[in-house]
């Protein structure tokens, strides 16, 4: 049976064959599709295409969030206002087993690998002019080798794909065994030098949204990729200097287009997207488009929005200042880690990530807390969250490129001190290189503080090391001796429906 259809539709969303899908490949087609055949005569049918590659990427944002924030020691156990999200839950206490399973059918990602490797495929055989065709392909090995890196992170071992499918006659023509950790990593270093090869030697700044891939973008996630497999896979020094020289590259253009802003609230404006010169890489979100609406949970509904305050007395309520937020309180931080953030000098991330909600009655008890990073603007009497969502900034250039530095036993105050400075303003503390934990300690707490909500604390901990995660998390949830592990397991459905995939290790 021929599949002559590309999976993109008007709409930008893409729906494609699961692994063990029994259905004939015509049957989950959109209606409103593009065909192959208009791809490869018809210039504007392949942008469409492209196009659809980040439509794709953006309706899995949720999903990356999660993947690597939730198991991380930001919001366990935290204060909030509501029942609790118990799927959340159920992460950041690492409850998690073979019958517990928070992500399956592997999150749904292998139905953006093969829209990648259609692409991939079907984007040099199109009339677009070659330095277009070019520089596509550049983008999409690089947003293919941050999924599978990020797949990587989370089970492990996953079935490699990097071909389209073409062909389907039977279903156990889906089935396909999970391929060692190892070689996934060689794969996701393949498409970034692949990546970097068809960007070539310039490095551009774009002065535009910092909305689709670019070569900063895979010279960032290089670095990324280089300290975790140095860490993890026995990449030692060699992967710490070639992750340090790739970021350096990325350091040296800093300017007046690349550069932290001063203003932390500055990078997630709405209104001050153009020529963002923190931004590398980041998902869009429009009026009119796409809304960025999955933070619901870190807010607060309307009818309790009156009765809480934003500080210990009954004014200002909640409702006065966001008369026009409506979603829930499901999520929040910990007693402890409150004090931790809001202890000490004024840090400008804290106070422009969240605020503390109290009772506006007597005693005033802390409630919750309320992410307000992502609130959007307002429109009207409607509240518009159309926030970008940031994968890569140059925060992460100097905090990957400290931990670098710290795993070759170099000095990292510089790109520490850079982030200090921008937090505290000149009466910040400077940090002193001290011993390698010491060192990895300071990035860590300064992480914790620069990316709250934006899917990176469990993967920088887990990047860190093993004693880094398990001094961070509850032991309760995570140690040594538990039966928690890192990897995330496969459901029951997942092995039934395939008998070439097998369960992750210790599950």
């Amino acid at each position: 049976m021929k599949h002559n259809k590309i999976f993109i539709t008007a709409s930008l969303l893409i729906v494609l064959v699961a692994a063990a899908c029994t259905k004939k490949l015509d049957e989950v087609v959109p209606q409103s599709s593009i065909s192959k055949d208009q791809a490869l005569k018809d210039p504007n049918a392949a942008r469409t295409l492209y196009y659809g590659t980040y439509g794709l990427f953006r309706s899995y944002a949720s999903t990356f969030q999660q993947l690597g924030e939730m198991r991380g020691d930001t919001w366990v156990d935290g204060l909030f206002t509501e029942s609790v999200d118990g799927g959340l839950q159920n992460l950041y206490r690492h409850n998690i087993s073979s019958l517990n399973v928070p992500f399956n059918n592997w999150g749904g990602l292998y139905n953006l690998l093969y829209n990648f490797n259609n692409v991939i495929k079907i984007i040099p055989q199109t009339p677009l002019p070659e330095a277009e065709k070019t520089r596509i392909l550049a983008e999409v090995h690089g947003l293919r080798a941050y999924v599978y890196y990020t797949m990587l992170r989370t089970w492990g071992a996953v079935p490699l794909n990097t071909e389209p499918v073409a062909t389907l006659t039977n279903t156990a023509e889906t089935y396909k065994p999970r391929t060692g950790a190892d070689s996934i990593m060689l794969q996701v270093k393949a498409d970034i030098a692949k990546s970097l090869d068809l960007f070539g030697t310039a490095t551009p700044v774009s002065t535009d949204k910092r909305v689709v891939w670019s070569k900063l973008a895979t010279l960032v996630l290089k670095g990324d990729v280089f300290i975790w497999s140095g860490t993890h896979m026995g990449g030692g020094a060699a992967d710490f200097t070639t992750a340090k020289a790739a970021l350096l590259e990325v350091r040296n253009l800093q300017g007046a287009n690349l550069n932290l802003q001063a203003n932390y609230r500055d990078i997630f404006d709405p209104t001050k997207k153009v020529n963002n010169a923190e931004m590398i890489f980041a998902i869009n979100y429009e009026l009119q488009q796409a809304q960025l609406t999955f933070f619901g949970n870190y807010s607060v509904n309307s009818i309790q929005a009156n009765t809480l305050s934003f500080s210990q007395a009954a004014t200002p309520t909640v409702s006065s200042v966001y008369p026009y937020v409506n979603g829930a309180n499901r999520v929040g931080m910990n007693q402890a880690m409150i004090t931790r953030l809001t202890s000490g000098l004024a840090d400008q991330r804290i106070s422009n990530s969240f605020r503390v909600m109290y009772s506006n009655a007597a005693p005033f008890a802390i409630r919750g807390v309320m992410l307000t990073k992502y609130l959007g603007t307002v429109a009207g009497t409607s509240q518009i969250y159309n926030n970008d969502y940031p994968i890569y900034r140059y925060a992460d250039v100097l905090l990957l490129l400290a931990e670098a530095k710290t795993k070759l036993g170099e000095d990292p105050s510089a790109e520490i001190n850079a982030i200090r400075l921008r937090a505290y303003g000149s009466g910040y503390t400077p940090f002193v290189s001290g011993s390698q934990t010491a060192n990895m300690n300071a990035i860590l707490e300064e992480d914790l503080r620069e990316f709250i909500g934006e899917g990176k604390r469990w993967f920088s901990l887990r990047r860190a090391g093993d004693a880094y995660t398990y001094a961070n998390i509850n032991p309760a949830y995570l140690s040594p001796s538990s039966t928690a592990k890192f990897l995330l397991p496969l459901s029951l459905t997942m092995l039934n429906a395939d008998p070439l995939l097998t369960q992750t290790a210790g599950y």
